[in-house]
């Protein structure tokens, strides 16, 4: 745990993942990393079997992640990691806004399954589960109703999802949000790190930000207010934008406009938050 947090530090639990992200920065910003492709090969370099195997180990799920699609969804996480480094936001967020940011990076598509033709649209309750039964295992604190809460908690965040017309598969159920935050806040306590986190995850798809991917179960305005709060709102803000750039990177036009809408849609958030 870094002296300066009372949290686990990212950048030491996973200090050989920092740094490839680091070079990866590096790299981009030295014109050296220009496409989809470049950024595929060398996170098929990095990630040896066994980088994987030490990555399982300290995150079940990882390999299954990764297998999808050619590892498709390796590969956008770590793009996501790179367009949150250079993220304006996050250089100037402070060190523990900047550590809470990658863990829900590292956490938020840990469950989605990548299939072609489809959008996995629960993968976020899934991932949010997932952070929750491995955070305690990290390091992250917990309350002491956590042993007792978190099966049934587990259960209810896989449960939480609903058929609609507009779409084949089920949607997550939004419904479900007041007792899936507060289910959070009684095994990790209200904005401690861990339960930021969690929250981070389980709400990484609820927010509409961009006309090119419309969330199937956006968040009210009241829910919004309900869920959201200050300490969420800019981890919430710098993962949206971070989420925009693992698919836009390599596309200055796509990149800047959907940086501008989610910018324009997170103004709006923080007025909600802070009403």
């Amino acid at each position: 745990m870094d002296e300066k947090l009372n949290f686990p530090s990212f950048d030491a639990r996973f200090h050989s993942l920092n740094e490839f992200i680091l070079n990866l920065v590096f790299e981009y910003r030295a014109w050296r990393l220009q496409s989809w492709d470049d950024l595929d090969w060398r996170v098929k370099i990095f990630f040896t079997p066994e980088q994987m195997d030490k990555m399982e180990f300290a995150l079940p799920g990882w390999k299954k992640m990764a297998s999808y699609a050619n590892g498709v969804t390796l590969t956008h996480v770590m793009c996501v990691f790179l367009g949150l480094f250079m993220l304006p936001e996050f250089e100037a967020a402070s060190f523990e806004e900047q550590q809470l940011a990658k863990w829900i990076v590292l956490f938020h598509d840990i469950e989605k399954e990548a299939i072609s033709g489809t959008r996995d649209q629960t993968h976020g309750f899934r991932s949010a589960i997932r952070a929750a039964q491995t955070l305690p295992n990290l390091g992250f604190a917990k309350t002491r109703a956590y042993g007792r809460t978190i099966d049934s908690w587990s259960k209810l965040a896989g449960e939480a999802n609903v058929k609609t017309e507009n779409f084949a598969d089920p949607i997550q159920d939004n419904c479900k949000l007041p007792e899936l935050i507060g289910g959070i806040d009684t095994m990790f306590e209200k904005d401690s790190p861990a339960s930021l986190v969690v929250k981070g995850v389980l709400l990484h798809m609820s927010i509409n930000v961009v006309d090119d991917w419309p969330q199937a179960a956006p968040l009210t305005d009241e829910e919004i207010k309900t869920h959201v709060d200050a300490k969420l709102c800019p981890l919430l803000k710098m993962m949206c934008l971070a989420d925009n750039e693992g698919w836009s990177m390599f596309y200055p036009e796509t990149r800047e406009r959907q940086r501008s809408d989610t910018l324009k849609a997170f103004e709006m958030v923080g007025k909600m938050v802070m009403a």
